[in-house]
């Protein structure tokens, strides 16, 4: 399976505030926190600063370690992340943002590649989805409800 062939899951949402704030919203120190659903439980075990390229995040995300390196940066439009450690064969997680007037389109765009082949990403690429898009489905919630409310800025970091 190659990267093109690889399986991708896209979400996007429009945030009515300004791209200058989502984004920054997502540069927070606490924003994974903020951003992950009840379940899976996800604990943060250790974080280098920022989301800029070379910045590490390692998680327990259920019975999973998982370690995410940042390796795209560009203020305003996106961000990326690949899984070094983890459950996946391959994970590569980019997170865009695009002005909308004065709103912003987010959207997750995640290509990833389940270990054992090709069979075992036809047999259960399904439960991939259902997962992403529940656990998009929240993190897009409370990505509105803390840009559009202005909750944000009466969080601490």
């Amino acid at each position: 399976m190659t990267a093109e062939h690889m399986p991708t899951f896209l979400k996007s949402i429009v945030v009515e505030a300004p791209v200058d704030t989502v984004f920054g919203f997502h540069e927070r120190e606490d924003a994974l926190r903020l951003l992950s659903p009840p379940f899976p439980p996800v604990r943060v075990i250790r974080k280098t600063y920022g989301i800029e390229p070379g910045s590490r995040v390692e998680l327990r995300i259920g019975p999973f370690r998982w370690t995410a390196l940042h390796t795209v940066y560009v203020k305003n439009r996106l961000f990326a992340d690949e899984q070094i450690e983890g459950p996946f064969a391959k994970w590569v997680h980019r997170h865009e943002f695009e002005p909308v007037d004065d709103a912003t389109r987010l959207t997750d765009r995640i290509e990833y590649r389940l270990p054992g082949g090709v069979w075992v990403n036809r047999l259960f690429g399904w439960a991939v989805q259902l997962g992403l898009h529940q656990m998009f489905r929240h993190r897009h919630q409370m990505t509105k409800l803390y840009n559009e409310k202005g909750l944000h800025e009466n969080l601490r970091a």
